[in-house]
């Protein structure tokens, strides 16, 4: 099974495309660039030539994945939302030498219209509020809003804040009651 593109989407030659992946309207994958299987990529994503996007990831309309940036499997990344690559951008200066990897871990999700600053770690299961600016590391399962961005609780692999107020091994999910659950394996297998 191939990925499938909308009439307008470019993929240039040489970049790779897992199977069952679709590309919506104007979208640009360059060459060099990978993008896993099972993967949505919406209106207007760009996905630069080393950037990594992992198997079944949703990524919105409008968000640029630049040279630096490692999606791992199953993120989602909202609308508009924004990915630096250098911490001291001129027009003037070539900075290709220092683009600062950043990696979003496996089922992490990035609201509408955040700021991702280069150089950073997102850990698995993390939740970026929408509008916040992350400068920092973010831990696993932890949820960060605000600008800069702080953080606010902690929350499941099903998508439900956990209460703070009890202790961390007393702590319960109120969306599936589960205690600690793990991200299941993927469902679609790797293409990378």
């Amino acid at each position: 099974m191939k990925y499938s593109k909308h009439a307008t989407a470019v993929v240039d030659g040489g970049a790779r495309i897992g199977p069952g992946t679709r590309l919506w309207h104007f979208c640009h994958v360059m060459k060099g660039a990978r993008v896993g299987a099972g993967c949505v990529l919406g209106q207007n994503v760009f996905v630069a030539g080393s950037a990594v996007v992992g198997n079944g990831c949703r990524i919105q309309n409008n968000v640029s994945i630049y040279d630096g940036v490692t999606l791992e499997e199953d993120v989602f990344v909202g609308p508009s939302a924004v990915f630096t690559n250098v911490r001291t951008p001129r027009a003037f200066v070539d900075r290709r030498a220092a683009i600062a990897a950043t990696r979003i871990g496996r089922g992490a999700t990035i609201g509408a219209n955040a700021t991702i600053v280069c150089g950073i770690t997102i850990g698995e299961l993390a939740f970026v509020a929408a509008g916040a600016v992350v400068t920092r590391d973010v831990p696993p399962h932890t949820v960060v809003a605000g600008v800069p961005a702080r953080r606010t609780g902690t929350i499941c692999v099903c998508g439900k804040r956990i209460s703070a107020k009890t202790s961390a091994s007393a702590r319960r999910c109120p969306g599936c009651h589960a205690a600690g659950r793990r991200l299941p394996r993927s469902k679609v297998e790797p293409s990378l």
